[in-house]
């Protein structure tokens, strides 16, 4: 039973101060803390009146009523009374604290004193559970004490000016009078931030995963139906062979019968003829012996001889077969080449649906006529390389039906290789670059493309806002100078230009502006923190490129110049829409921003508030209707 409690020890644990809960309190939102670090964590909210919980965020207009927990307090003890002697043997390994009061062994800390500044196992720390004076000791979960370099004291203090933990002794010194706040109160409010960003992380694994297990399913079934395209294949070629030998053997059984018939009618025919032999010999005889009988005998034989059917009284027989087997094999042979060009016709038809399907389906298959290229990732192409290259752009010039083609490039002309070989290669893409990073040269002012998560050579100490000089391009890499580094190597591709900081965006965009983040931006280098396209804020500071803007969902939110848009373009809509005003949208709007609703281009209605870009309107067919100010016009 100890065991199993132990096993567990870590879900009883006080979120604030990280220890196992001392007389717990289980507030309405079902998490529970200690007593004295729940008091202390909301005494601070006592002058607002709003309490917090640290865990879930849950708010609570009044101060919920803190009662010990009776259940979780007898766990607690049952923990610390078993849980001592087994913990208290378990040693640090690498990379893990050691407590600083065991001798010999290195026995594994768990707690460590912010105001003794040392680490302790599980039998040193209970001092600081039971001593008075120790009780008031900041634990936290063992770990190395940061402390200040300079000082050699505890870290207390977040400095907002120059974004680093200082002691109290640096507030008299190095950071007077800066930005300074305790570095609990930083920490909630980052917290509360980071919280937000893990919500959209997991959000977005969830997505993903959900999105992994369709294409899995999608994956499987694609197989699944190969498989069964081969098996019916087999099935069906294999009925075809069945089919042809079935009318072989007919066609052979007819050949044989035809043949009997012949032989028999050839048979009666060589008997007859052998009959008629017979009777022809027996005649010569009789009139051979006539014709040597003496006058008298012949005389009187003569009649009766002579008067029998001579010669010309049988009948004339010759071999006429009903079947030609020359014949045969001719419409054999034709029907032999009729079926291979039937079942190649087919096939290839076949083929070419497929072909076509898979085509309508990726529209970004190559064509007769495209440019294209050798993908990267094919180190030799099926038929070999000759004189192009991975560089080298070409022109389609055919499309075999075994998924080869016909390619003209520079350097070769009418190369073959596979279909599943090459890569389309946009009309503005030939160089590997866009126009833009194609017109890169020296003394360029560059930076890194938002889209590149990490560039081919890695970052070093550069990043997203990073503005540096351009001192050589040699055919796809750059290098840069950038302030945080000198000779930074990366791929043309990756780049982008930066404008001049006397430019026209720099020179439009200045302190108090009003602005939104572009549209075309999907997700800003910093981040969204709490705001959307829709927000508009004004610009608090300008550094080079970086601007701080104070929206209304969040302020002290940091941004790019790149990314930012000047609210200007609806000013003079603005002062035509007031309220009152009559009021309809725009039939050049197919879909209005917030969608249409109950409302239809011919509705009409009465503007009842402006609020920056966004307008409510009240309609006949839906009153408190949301819609921006561009996309409506005033109705006389």
């Amino acid at each position: 039973m100890a065991e199993a409690i132990l096993g567990d020890q870590d879900q009883y644990s006080c979120s604030i101060c990280l220890d196992l809960l001392k007389d717990p309190v289980t507030i309405p939102c079902g998490h529970s803390y200690c007593m004295s670090c729940i008091n202390e964590c909301w005494s601070t909210n006592d002058q607002e009146g709003i309490y917090r919980c640290p865990q879930c965020r849950q708010t609570f207009d009044s101060k919920p009523p803190l009662n010990r927990s009776t259940v979780l307090a007898e766990i607690m003890e049952k923990l610390g009374s078993t849980g001592l002697s087994e913990s208290a043997q378990c040693l640090a390994g690498p990379g893990e604290i050691a407590c600083d009061f065991c001798s010999g062994e290195r026995i594994k800390a768990v707690k460590s004193c912010l105001e003794c500044r040392a680490s302790y196992c599980e039998i040193h720390v209970q001092p600081h559970y039971n001593v008075p004076a120790l009780k008031k000791h900041k634990l936290v979960k063992a770990a190395v004490i940061p402390v200040c370099p300079k000082h050699d004291k505890l870290l207390e203090v977040y400095c907002r000016t120059d974004h680093k933990c200082v002691c109290m002794h640096c507030l008299l010194d190095d950071h007077k009078g800066h930005d300074t706040v305790p570095s609990t109160t930083e920490r909630n409010e980052k917290q509360t931030k980071l919280t937000q960003s893990q919500t959209k992380v997991k959000q977005t694994v969830q997505a993903k995963e959900q999105e992994l297990q369709m294409m899995k399913i999608d994956i499987a079934s694609h197989s699944d139906s190969a498989k069964k395209a081969v098996e019916n294949s087999k099935k069906m070629f294999s009925e075809l062979v069945k089919l042809i030998e079935k009318k072989s053997n007919e066609v052979i059984e007819e050949i044989k019968a035809q043949e009997k018939a012949d032989l028999d009618q050839g048979t009666k025919l060589q008997k007859k003829l052998e009959e008629d032999i017979t009777e022809l010999k027996k005649r010569d005889r009789v009139l051979d012996d006539l014709l040597q009988a003496d006058d008298i005998q012949f005389l009187q034989n003569y009649e009766s001889v002579s008067s029998s059917s001579g010669p010309d009284g049988f009948q004339k027989h010759s071999f006429k077969p009903c079947c030609s087997y020359p014949d045969i094999n001719k419409r054999v042979c034709e029907l032999k080449e009729r079926l291979e060009a039937i079942l190649n016709l087919k096939i290839n038809e076949t083929f070419q649906k497929v072909s076509d399907l898979s085509i309508k389906d990726h529209p970004d298959c190559i064509k007769v006529g495209d440019k294209v290229r050798v993908k990267p990732s094919i180190k030799t192409p099926k038929f070999d390389w000759g004189t192009v290259t991975h560089k080298s752009v070409g022109v389609v010039k055919d499309i075999k039906s075994d998924q080869s083609l016909i390619i003209d490039f520079p350097e070769s002309t009418s190369w073959k290789g596979l279909l599943s070989e090459m890569e389309p290669v946009p009309d503005d893409n030939e160089c590997g670059s866009s126009t833009l990073n194609c017109n890169i040269k020296k003394g360029d002012k560059v930076r890194v493309k938002p889209s590149v998560e990490t560039p081919k050579y890695l970052w070093g100490s550069v990043s997203h806002g990073s503005i540096g000089s351009v001192i050589n391009v040699q055919g796809e890499a750059v290098t840069v100078d950038f302030p945080e580094q000198q000779g930074w190597i990366g791929e043309v591709s990756e780049m982008e230009l930066v404008p001049a900081l006397g430019s026209q965006t720099h020179a439009r965009l200045k302190i108090g502006n009003r602005v939104s983040v572009k549209s075309s931006v999907k997700d800003p280098i910093h981040g969204w923190g709490s705001i959307t396209h829709d927000s508009i804020g004004v610009i608090k500071r300008i550094q080079g490129e970086s601007l701080t803007v104070d929206f209304p969902e969040q302020t002290d939110w940091t941004g790019v110049v790149s990314e930012m848009v000047l609210i200007q373009s609806d000013v003079s809509e603005v002062l035509i829409l007031r309220s009152g005003a009559r009021v309809r949208v725009k039939p050049t709007i197919s879909t209005p921003a917030h969608g249409w609703g109950s409302v239809t281009k011919k509705s009409i209605g009465v503007v009842v508030a402006i609020n920056g870009i966004k307008v409510t309107v009240n309609f006949p067919e839906q009153s408190g209707w949301t819609g921006i100010v561009s996309e409506m016009e005033v109705v006389p």
